[in-house]
């Protein structure tokens, strides 16, 4: 993409992501992740009625008597962005591509992180790790993933959800908030990684699917391309028969990914390229509160 393209197209984003997390999410976004991190403060002597399993078992031995650690709310959150930028991110039929949708997303949740004066960071994946950018504050580090989001060019067109969750686990210690967004199209079981990463951090999956992918159009012979793996194939769409094994398929596909995210206990929502994401974000965030 043309640099002069590229800076209009941030800036576009900007304006209008930057407005929608400052006037809509502000509020929703720090009451459903602010606060769910407990932080070491000090130590104090064990009054009747403590948790015995904070007790600090050195400074009791040095002081010969009980004393527990005290812990408070951490004030400061570390988000990341899990971003699936495999090859079927290239596609949408109505309104968006779900890249473009992702990319929305993804920079209204940076600039609700910012002004709730959380860090924020990056992994791009698709069936490998694209891209790491390390979490940090400021408008400049957001602009400089907003570009990022508009114009990376990922290695790999396929998908593995699996290995990007176990480097999350690997590569951020400390507790964080993180935004897994994809089609969630994988081969692959995720469901044991997501499972790890969802105990050691706080993970919230956010679909980005398009209509066009949950039916097939009655228009007669089409080819139908695979767009991770390239694969092409020639179905009659006018087949009634094979409309509902495509619809059953896609049904099936979003109930296992569904019973998935419950067995993980993890948050999820899923967003049509045509919908109004603003409403699905805020319908997630009012569920966590």
């Amino acid at each position: 993409m043309e640099t002069n393209e590229l800076l209009k197209k941030v800036r576009k984003i900007e304006i209008k992501t930057r407005g929608l997390s400052r006037n809509i999410f502000a509020g929703e976004y720090h009451s459903a992740f602010k606060g769910r991190g407990m932080a070491f403060s000090e130590v104090r002597e064990y009054e009747f009625g403590d948790d015995i399993r904070d007790i600090d078992w050195n400074v009791t031995a040095r002081y010969a008597r009980p004393y527990i650690k005290v812990f408070e709310e951490e004030r400061e959150l570390t988000v990341m962005l899990m971003i699936d930028v495999s090859g079927s991110k290239d596609f949408g039929s109505i309104h968006m591509m779900k890249n473009e949708m992702t990319t929305e997303i993804a920079a209204t949740l940076a600039f609700s992180a910012i002004q709730n004066n959380d860090k924020i960071g990056v992994i791009f994946f698709s069936d490998k790790i694209e891209k790491f950018i390390p979490p940090q504050k400021g408008r400049k580090h957001i602009l400089y993933i907003i570009r990022e989001l508009l114009d990376f060019q990922p290695e790999n067109r396929n998908t593995n959800i699996s290995q990007a969750l176990k480097y999350l686990t690997n590569v951020i210690k400390k507790r964080c908030t993180t935004f897994l967004i994809s089609d969630f199209i994988d081969k692959g079981n995720y469901a044991d990684a997501l499972t790890i990463a969802n105990r050691k951090h706080d993970v919230v999956a956010i679909q980005v699917y398009d209509r066009r992918e949950t039916e097939l159009p009655a228009v007669g012979l089409i080819k139908m391309k695979d767009a991770e793996t390239g694969e092409e194939r020639w179905i009659d769409s006018s087949s009634a028969s094979i409309r509902r094994m495509y619809g059953n398929w896609w049904n099936r596909r979003q109930e296992e990914m569904s019973q998935s995210f419950k067995k993980c206990r993890v948050d999820a929502v899923s967003v049509r390229t045509e919908d109004d994401y603003v409403k699905s974000l805020l319908a997630l965030f009012h569920k966590r509160n």
